[in-house]
């Protein structure tokens, strides 16, 4: 438990490529969702009595209809964007299969938060305020795009290559970070020599 006698999150990151990711919901904020799910590749059902024809013109299943709890039968991932009474229901069928769910602006019947994610070169970060602030959140990813560097691609491209040799070379993972650090720094030293 924190400090606050809260649960502490994990954060992590799945690979939803080829598999299904249930969306209770039809309306904006299920398509908002939905637009995140298909970048990450995977395969969207959505299931709500009204769907928006912009969500049906997209690359998802559809089932026009209300929610039953067999829907999350083989889903990776729920995301509830319906009132609260549904979302309450889709969170009881989702633990009884061992299922996360994302229930939007709905904390009570989540048990998986998206957190705000930038994205570049290679680096994904995500923010969280555990469900509470939203808003907040988005703030917290705007002011970490605006201090994440443009070339982070390159970052990446160095730290994937000193990885490999320093696995070969078997350098203690201990070592690594520092190694690393020295090497950034060398690029950066680089371009300096240029600009002058």
């Amino acid at each position: 438990m924190s400090a606050a006698g809260e649960a502490a999150l994990l954060p992590v990151f799945l690979k939803l490529e080829g598999r299904k990711v249930l969306v209770v919901g039809g309306g904006a904020v299920a398509e908002s969702k939905i637009q995140t799910l298909l970048a990450a590749r995977a395969l969207v059902s959505v299931v709500a009595p009204e769907v928006r024809e912009t969500i049906v013109a997209t690359r998802v299943r559809v089932l026009r209809r209300p929610f039953a709890p067999a829907d999350v039968d083989g889903a990776w991932l729920v995301v509830a964007a319906a009132p609260f009474e549904v979302n309450r229901q889709v969170l009881a069928a989702a633990e009884a299969r061992g299922v996360f769910v994302n229930a939007v602006d709905d904390p009570a019947h989540g048990s998986a938060y998206l957190g705000g994610v930038l994205r570049r070169g290679g680096v994904t970060i995500a923010v969280s305020t555990d469900g509470k602030a939203p808003a907040l959140t988005g703030l917290l990813r705007e002011a970490l795009e605006a201090a994440l560097p443009e070339d982070a691609a390159e970052w990446v491209t160095a730290a994937a290559a000193l990885r490999e040799e320093q696995k070969r070379a078997r350098v203690p993972m201990g070592e690594r970070r520092p190694l690393l650090l020295r090497a950034l720094n060398r690029l950066y030293e680089g371009r300096l020599e240029v600009v002058s």
